[in-house]
C-alpha cells in the first residue's frame, strides 16, 4: 500500500461510510453490516499489499516495506517476482467487476436477497474505474476475461485530491448538521 493508495483508501472509506449513513436513515442498519460496507470497500487495495507485506517480513526487511508503501520510487527496489505476480493478481481480482458479479450472483443465490456489504466493493470498482488512469494503477473491471480498463481521470492529480476531499467535507459536515436525535 503506497502513501498515495492510503490517501485513496481513506476516501473508499469516506464514500462509503457516508452512504451507509445515509441507507441508515433511510432503514435500519445493523451498526456491524455498515463497519463490513467500509471493509469491504478498502479491501480492494489492501489485499495487494500482502504479499509485499508478507516478504518483508519473513526476509526481516521492514525497510524495504515502509519504502514500498511511502512510494518513494527513487528508493523502491525491485520485488522478487514472485511477489509482483501475487500483488498484480490480488489488485486485478479485486478491482474487478466480472468478479464482484460471480460474487454478488452466488450471495443472492445463496440468501435470495441483495448482501449489502458488497456494495462497498462495488463502490470501490465503480470509483477506481472511473478515477484511475492507464499510468497509475488502472482498474482490470473486466478481469479475468481482458487487463483492459477506462482510462478514467487520475484520482492522484492534486485539483481532484482537492476536489474528491472537499466534496466528502461538505457532505460528512451535511450529514453531521442533520443527524437526528436517538430516542431512549
Amino acid at each position: 500500500m503506497r502513501l498515495e493508495n492510503a490517501i485513496d483508501i481513506a476516501a473508499h472509506s469516506l464514500w462509503a461510510g457516508a452512504g451507509a449513513v445515509l441507507l441508515a436513515r433511510r432503514r435500519a442498519l445493523p451498526v456491524a453490516t455498515g463497519f463490513a460496507l467500509v471493509a469491504l470497500a478498502v479491501l480492494p487495495d489492501l489485499m495487494h499489499t500482502l504479499p509485499v507485506a508478507a516478504w518483508a517480513l519473513f526476509n526481516w526487511l521492514p525497510s524495504e516495506f515502509m519504502i514500498y508503501v511511502k512510494a518513494l520510487p527513487d528508493r523502491v527496489k525491485p520485488l522478487p517476482e514472485s511477489v509482483e505476480l501475487w500483488s498484480h493478481h490480488l489488485h486485478c481480482i479485486f478491482h474487478s467487476g466480472v468478479l464482484a458479479t460471480a460474487v454478488t450472483v452466488v450471495a443472492w443465490l445463496w440468501t435470495r436477497v441483495f448482501w449489502l456489504p458488497l456494495a462497498g466493493w462495488w463502490s470501490h470498482i465503480l470509483i477506481d474505474v472511473l478515477t484511475h488512469s492507464d499510468n497509475f494503477y488502472p482498474s482490470p473491471v473486466f478481469y479475468p476475461l481482458t487487463y483492459w480498463g477506462f482510462d478514467g481521470i487520475a484520482w492522484n492529480r492534486p485539483w481532484f485530491v482537492i476536489a474528491n476531499y472537499s466534496a466528502l467535507t461538505v457532505l460528512w459536515g451535511w450529514l453531521l448538521l442533520t443527524r437526528r436525535e436517538r430516542g431512549p
